[in-house]
């Protein structure tokens, strides 16, 4: 459906995608996932022709970016991270103008119009100037842009960025839904977000992607780490060190300081080592009240942090 080969894009002497290859096969919702900077926007808007690589391409069901582009927009609903909205009109009369720009055929219909109104839940506000919705709605409306002339390829862009959390849950479950019938790139670096609506995962870091699989596969690959959760009262600087002496024992984190002398600890392990009877013996011995002690899995979250950590 989508393949990326040898993207490369500077703006300037600035490196900004870096020799980039990926493929994104019909029916899969793909999690694009990197910290601010990482090259995630850029990689998107070449993809959807709006900007030109300075090497390599893109096919999108055999159309080159480059020498097919129209044919290829037609494929794709693009939601930047700033929905294009025209504040002074409706609703409707916008997600009007956008079919009219875009649909041909079965698309470019009243009935198809009204699909995407009942999709994205905008039922209540169409006749509304935009300039008035809330940020949700207004969202909503950025999404039915992206539907109405009925693609194959959806890409979204941060779409739930400056959106309270009942707004974000419901955007999620609308891109869930979408994602049954639909092929969905979804840039963010929310990691819940992903989490939540994504069965394969992208990480670029510095233009360069570092991780490709599903969060299975990748929680795989990093299973020989492991992590200990600890709040630990009546604790010392030297007594923090001696859990980092503890075998099988990697690193200590210091993860908050909930009181004055309540502390919360994250301990990084090695695999088919349990250190936990040990630290709790060393509690014991340093008069340390352990509080709370948790083995948790490798989470994604983990995982994004290790391999993007050289650019936070």
């Amino acid at each position: 459906m989508i393949k990326v080969q040898n993207l490369t894009k500077y703006y300037g002497e600035t490196l900004a995608v870096n020799n980039v290859s990926f493929e994104v096969e019909k029916g899969t919702v793909v999690g694009f996932l990197g910290p601010n900077g990482a090259g995630k926007t850029t990689t998107v808007r070449i993809i959807t022709c709006y900007l030109a690589p300075t090497a390599g391409t893109v096919f999108v069901d055999e159309h080159n970016i480059e020498t097919a582009s129209l044919e290829v927009r037609k494929k794709i609903g693009y939601l930047p991270e700033n929905a294009p909205l025209y504040l002074d009109m409706t609703a409707i009369d916008y997600i009007r103008f956008m079919q009219d720009m875009r649909a041909d055929g079965p698309a470019r219909n009243g009935k198809r119009i009204k699909e995407v109104i009942e999709i994205c839940g905008l039922e209540t506000v169409v006749n509304r100037r935009i300039a008035e919705l809330s940020k949700g709605f207004r969202q909503r409306v950025g999404l039915a842009q992206t539907l109405v002339h009925d693609p194959e390829i959806l890409i979204f862009d941060e779409p739930t960025v400056g959106l309270d959390p009942n707004q974000i849950v419901e955007i999620r479950n609308l891109i869930k839904e979408l994602g049954k019938v639909k092929t969905i790139i979804l840039c963010s670096h929310i990691l819940p977000e992903v989490e939540a609506t994504c069965n394969r995962v992208l990480i670029i870091s510095e233009g360069e992607i570092v991780a490709d699989g599903t969060p299975s596969e990748l929680q795989s690959s990093f299973e020989g780490k492991g992590r200990i959760r600890l709040q630990v009262k009546n604790n010392t600087d030297a007594f923090i060190e001696k859990i980092g002496q503890v075998p099988g024992v990697e690193k200590v984190i210091t993860s908050s300081l909930v009181t004055e002398d309540l502390l919360d600890l994250d301990v990084e392990t090695v695999k088919d080592i349990d250190p936990r009877e040990d630290i709790f013996r060393l509690c014991t011995e340093n008069q340390s009240v352990l509080m709370e002690m948790r083995r948790e899995e490798t989470s994604l979250e983990d995982i994004f942090r290790e391999l993007t950590s050289r650019e936070e």
